[in-house]
């Protein structure tokens, strides 16, 4: 039997722990320059992985490419996300995305910058918190 990788991009690095939970992984696919005032990235999240809470100053906009997951605004309750879902993240809006506890989820990030900051990093999501939302 074989098994066929349908990602359109390389999984990437190991995401940085103060910013994720559990096991995530970041492909740079563009840098903020002169032209473009944003990041561009593609985020794989293995089963039960997430971002922290957290907000942009100018907005994120997500394209899930892969698998199932949550995304969720402070006191709204999680939306399910899955491939092919866009997701328009207004500017300070505090909020958390990753994989469902049972499927991995991949998406690009579009993140755009004010000056030089795109991301303020916030608390973790509890365990709590994030069982609360994967009670399909």
């Amino acid at each position: 039997m074989t098994t066929q990788n349908t990602s359109i991009f390389s999984k990437g690095n190991a995401a940085p722990k103060d910013w994720f939970t559990g096991d995530a992984f970041i492909h740079p696919l563009l840098t903020k320059d002169k032209n473009n005032d944003f990041a561009l990235g593609s985020v794989t999240f293995e089963p039960g992985a997430r971002t922290l809470w957290h907000t942009h100053p100018k907005g994120q906009v997500l394209i899930v490419t892969e698998g199932r997951g949550w995304y969720q605004e402070k006191g709204k309750p999680a939306q399910l996300i899955k491939k092919g879902d866009v997701i328009n993240i207004p500017e300070n809006v505090e909020h958390w995305h990753g994989a469902s506890a049972n499927t991995k989820m991949v998406h690009i990030a579009i993140t755009n910058y004010q000056g030089e900051e795109n991301v303020t990093w916030l608390k973790p999501v509890t365990d709590t918190e994030y069982q609360e939302v994967n009670k399909e």
